[in-house]
């Protein structure tokens, strides 16, 4: 788990540093900070809206009386795909985009599925029921 953290919170920040620095020497230091907030811009919007579908989807699904797991696994990845536009840089901006979009994200939701199942058959993880 500390290898997974260390790799989290130091190597990806400077691989960003990285990207943000050759960008800036590529097309200039104003295009790369327009570049940056466009997308954080795009992003904000992006996971706002697919956010509110999600929900009216999950209310919808709860209200008819059954559980709505798909629609949870995307909510939970446009979550953190809203999370990852928040940090600035290329990389993060684009895992984020690829779970806002519909398409990419149905692809991230059964990568997801399969890690849940496999948890819960080596016991990694358990669901209690009230």
């Amino acid at each position: 788990m500390f290898i997974k953290l260390l790799i989290i919170f130091t190597l990806v920040p400077l691989f960003e540093l990285y990207l943000l620095i050759e960008a800036g020497r590529t097309i200039g230091i104003g295009a790369t900070i327009l570049l940056v907030l466009l997308t954080g811009i795009a992003g904000a919007w992006l996971a706002r809206s697919q956010g509110v579908e999600i929900l009216r989807r999950i209310q919808s699904e709860t209200a008819g009386g059954r559980m709505p797991p798909e629609t949870l696994l995307d909510g939970a990845l446009i979550l953190i795909g809203g999370l990852l536009l928040l940090t600035p840089g290329f990389f993060t901006d684009l895992l984020g985009f690829s779970f806002l979009a519909p398409f990419t994200r149905k692809l991230w939701r059964r990568v997801l599925s399969v890690w849940i199942q496999r948890q819960l058959q080596r016991g990694t993880i358990t669901v209690h029921r009230s």
